[in-house]
């Protein structure tokens, strides 16, 4: 195994490591220098995950001038702790998505998710970058055993999404007596809906590739370690009429103190940095991998998903001559609201070997984090109240393609193109979230209820800490503080309270993490923001 427990989470956002790195360490990744002045540019890019990096792909072969700002080093994000999936096939269904969007909306949804898996394939044949793209089938198969009551519903419910599917014009079928190459143990799963001309490919060999060319055009700039601490647009948009009064421009804060002016900026950041827009309109989850090897070539080089609510993922990548490794996902849960990271993992691990009988030794386990709307469909376009500040965020389980899909609607808003898909994805959009605010309510009780932390204790005393633990020790009620003791017994004190709205956070001991149950903000052992929406770090305690 290459690169592990990278320095300070510069690397990545969490203590455990992804299977990229197996074939593609760290160390592969091209570096960027310090922003050490204030610079002025076209558009700046916030971000260096498969959004901000799609973005600018976009918008240098367009001509325009393009910085990307990084808070750690490039790919640190999320991007590289997905399961690399590249699906048309999308996780809320498009039954669902209709049910919010319409024929027209979910036929949007559809069409712009194949156009990002096939423009994937398209850019690392153009680049020529070896990243293990491609073409393969994906599987939805019943949670329930054959002959139950569920399992009946289940098939009806499989073969409505192949129907809708089928009109919005997808390759997809119904198919029963299907047989899975290498599932062999004695979990039924026969009857599949079959997704035709999905994707996957190897995320941080492609994005790689990307980056590189990047930095070898004349019109791209990009800084890491410099984090964006505020975003403002001069001027006033009125929403009304859609008119822009006072000068234009955008300027980008950063914590060094050095700023960034530009027409337009891009937040490919996950979740912008803000209080409330978009931000109460999503829910937060971890998500957890596991990649256990197969031999090479026991198992189909396919997707496949099953239908449980919490539901599992599952795809191939390259190991060595010998093995292949089994990528397998899922174990959701609201971000900081769980705290047995090792029971979803070694879940994971039973389901595979249950079903997979040829399955050997676990080599990798790492989660990430997922970013739901309430009405299925990402955030992508012009911030609200805004005229040059655009946000792509809601991945909605779909990260890769909604990131790819981005790159190309947010440059052709910047370069005043029409483009077809910008009404369904727009963050202002009103219909649809007013159709999802039942559930809106429900979420906000439950998120409301988290608040209580501010009441509780993890630790009575210091001295109760572990060495590599962390726990909030709120003796008197009245003040939470995050107390980390790292392996050789030295202690670090933090507020307990996120910047962003002033929830208690939760130590996360997989990651060895600070995570709030609001909003999802996160944070390292040290205190430092790993994502937003918290603009800020935890501030440090005596």
């Amino acid at each position: 195994m290459a690169d592990l427990n990278p320095s300070s989470f510069l690397d990545t956002s969490g203590e455990t490591t992804p299977v990229w790195v197996h074939t593609d360490p760290y160390s592969n990744r091209p570096e960027f220098p310090k922003l050490t002045a204030d610079v002025s540019d076209d558009v700046c890019v916030i971000g260096s995950g498969i959004s901000g990096v799609s973005t600018a792909y976009h918008l240098v072969k367009q001509g325009k001038s393009v910085t990307m700002i990084e808070a750690r080093n490039f790919l640190s994000g999320e991007s590289g702790r997905t399961s690399g999936h590249l699906a048309s096939n999308l996780d809320d269904g498009y039954t669902a998505i209709a049910s919010k969007f319409g024929k027209d909306g979910a036929k949007v949804a559809a069409e712009s998710h194949q156009w990002a898996l096939q423009h994937v394939g398209d850019v690392a044949r153009e680049l020529n970058i070896d990243c293990e793209y491609r073409i393969l089938k994906g599987y939805t198969v019943s949670q329930y055993p054959v002959g139950t009551e569920d399992h009946k519903k289940d098939i009806k419910m499989l073969q409505d999404e192949v129907n809708k599917s089928r009109e919005l014009g997808l390759d997809a079928s119904f198919q029963e007596g299907l047989k899975i190459q290498g599932w062999d143990g004695g979990v039924d799963q026969r009857a599949t809906a079959v997704f035709g001309h999905q994707a996957t490919f190897h995320p941080t060999k492609y994005l790689n590739g990307l980056l590189k060319w990047l930095k070898n055009q004349p019109n791209f700039t990009g800084y890491s370690q410099r984090r964006a601490t505020n975003v403002s647009e001069s001027g006033v948009t009125v929403p009304v009429v859609h008119t822009h009064l006072g000068p234009t421009g955008v300027t980008i804060e950063t914590a060094n103190g050095h700023t960034i002016t530009c027409t337009d900026s891009v937040e490919a950041t996950c979740v912008p940095l803000q209080k409330l827009s978009v931000i109460a309109e999503m829910v937060y989850l971890r998500t957890y991998c596991i990649a256990i090897r197969v031999p090479k070539g026991s198992v189909e080089d396919c997707l496949i998903y099953d239908t449980a609510e919490v539901y599992k993922y599952i795809r191939l990548t390259s190991c060595d001559a010998e093995w292949d490794y089994l990528v397998v996902g899922g174990c959701d849960h609201k971000v900081g609201q769980e705290n047995e990271q090792d029971a979803r993992y070694a879940e994971l691990e039973t389901w595979t070997r249950e079903r997979f009988t040829r399955a050997g030794p676990v080599d990798y386990r790492w989660s990430g984090q997922i970013f739901e709307p309430v009405d299925y469909m990402a955030f992508i376009g012009k911030n609200s109240g805004a005229d040059h500040r655009y946000i792509i965020t809601g991945d909605s389980g779909n990260g890769l393609t909604h990131g790819v899909l981005a790159g190309k609607l947010i440059s052709d808003l910047i370069l005043g193109k029409e483009n077809s898909w910008a009404d369904v994805y727009d963050p202002k959009r009103k219909a649809t979230l007013a159709k999802s605010v039942p559930s809106m309510l429900k979420h906000d009780v439950q998120i409301n209820a988290q608040y209580k932390r501010f009441l509780q204790t993890d630790i009575a005393d210091i001295e109760d800490l572990a060495r590599g633990k962390g726990g909030v020790l709120n003796a008197t009620g009245k003040k939470p503080i995050a107390v980390y003791k790292d392996e050789n017994g030295n202690v670090s004190k933090r507020s307990a309270l996120c910047p962003h709205l002033g929830g208690v956070v939760c130590w996360n001991d997989s990651e060895k993490s600070w995570d709030c149950p609001i909003h999802g903000s996160r944070f390292a052992k040290d205190g430092t923001q790993l994502i937003g929406p918290a603009a800020a770090g935890l501030r440090e305690e005596e």
